[in-house]
């Protein structure tokens, strides 16, 4: 475990928005160290996450309700939006109250988005527990919900007072979420961490979870603290999202669709066709083979390129995408949209 990273924090600098990342072994059952919890406090969940950690912050808070929400990314609807709100107003939640997610990326979109809309904002406190939320959605302040097939449509900024990164949790994590969450790592990677990169080809991930985490979120907090609002750099973050966004929505595991694939394996596959070199594109998918994410998978491709035009970064008919020429570096390329289709050929071989 690396040394940098036991017992340490991280600071998103954002003028008054700016927020500590704490990143602690066990911190989830001292959250009272680190937060005001004398005060109303909504702990949103759902019923994939052991019931044990959304009590853990519940019984150290004044006065808490646990509102945990049904497994899975069809959980992040207008729908179920509403039921945790009116969960929210029936416990008297007032504007100096909390909101504190407990869960994975879908719990934390879900809970960031109700704190930024009820009453027009009151506080919110992020505790990851799966490595996607961890290494990724944790942070940055992008809280929504999806409309139908289209992911992320409706939301908002909204930055948390503090996020919690407490690695314990992975413990009770299956193993393919836990390999799934890795792919947005392999993403930081390949932007702008050789040295990162290298623990996914050669190293030991598993031990080495805690810098990888690390290093992951150290990456994305530049990124955030120079473009907040994804207007330039930021833009970086949506490397293999495009066409990973419209996979998911053709074959991502949602609602009653019970078999498929999961939002960090549809990155990965999104991410192919945007590395331009071919060797480096062999060693990634080397490097997928060795974490067991997927190389290729068989889809639609009309219907992936027909979901992908509901792609909020399309616009006039253009979409910005990310590529990267090479190992540690990118560059942004805005291309007609129907460039996409060309880029859809996730099975060829490099």
């Amino acid at each position: 475990m690396s040394e940098a990273f036991l017992g340490s924090k991280l600071t998103m600098n954002l003028g008054p928005r700016s927020y500590e990342i704490i990143l602690r072994r066990g911190a989830l059952q001292n959250l009272y160290q680190f937060a005001n919890l004398n005060r109303r406090v909504a702990v949103v969940t759902d019923s994939g996450v052991p019931a044990v950690y959304a009590r853990q912050v519940a019984d150290q808070c004044r006065e808490a309700a646990v509102i945990t929400v049904p497994q899975g990314e069809a959980s992040k609807s207008l729908k179920t939006l509403e039921t945790v709100l009116r969960q929210m107003l029936d416990f008297g939640l007032g504007r100096g109250d909390l909101v504190v997610a407990v869960g994975g990326g879908v719990v934390g979109d879900l809970a960031g988005f109700a704190a930024a809309v009820y009453m027009r904002g009151i506080d919110f406190i992020n505790c990851p527990t799966t490595t996607l939320s961890m290494i990724d959605s944790s942070i940055g302040g992008k809280t929504a919900v999806d409309l139908g097939d289209t992911k992320n449509v409706v939301g908002a900024f909204w930055q948390p007072k503090l996020v919690v990164v407490d690695a314990d949790t992975l413990a009770t994590l299956p193993r393919r979420h836990f390999v799934n969450g890795l792919a947005e790592a392999v993403k930081a990677g390949l932007l702008a961490d050789p040295e990162l990169f290298a623990i996914f080809e050669s190293g030991d991930v598993d031990a080495e979870i805690d810098t990888i985490i690390y290093r992951s979120l150290k990456f994305k907090k530049t990124i955030v603290e120079q473009d907040e609002t994804e207007h330039g750099a930021r833009r970086a973050l949506n490397f293999g999202h495009t066409i990973g966004h419209g996979i998911e929505a053709v074959k991502g595991i949602k609602g009653r669709r019970t078999t498929g694939l999961y939002h960090g394996e549809c990155v990965a596959l999104g991410m192919l066709p945007m590395i331009e070199s071919k060797a480096l594109r062999k060693r990634a998918r080397a490097v997928y083979r060795r974490l067991g994410l997927p190389t290729r998978a068989g889809f639609d491709k009309e219907k992936v390129y027909a979901e992908m035009q509901h792609d909020k970064k399309a616009q006039s008919g253009r979409i910005t995408v990310i590529k990267v020429p090479g190992l540690g570096c990118w560059r942004a390329e805005t291309i007609p949209t129907e460039g996409l289709r060309t880029l859809l050929g996730l099975e060829d071989k490099a």
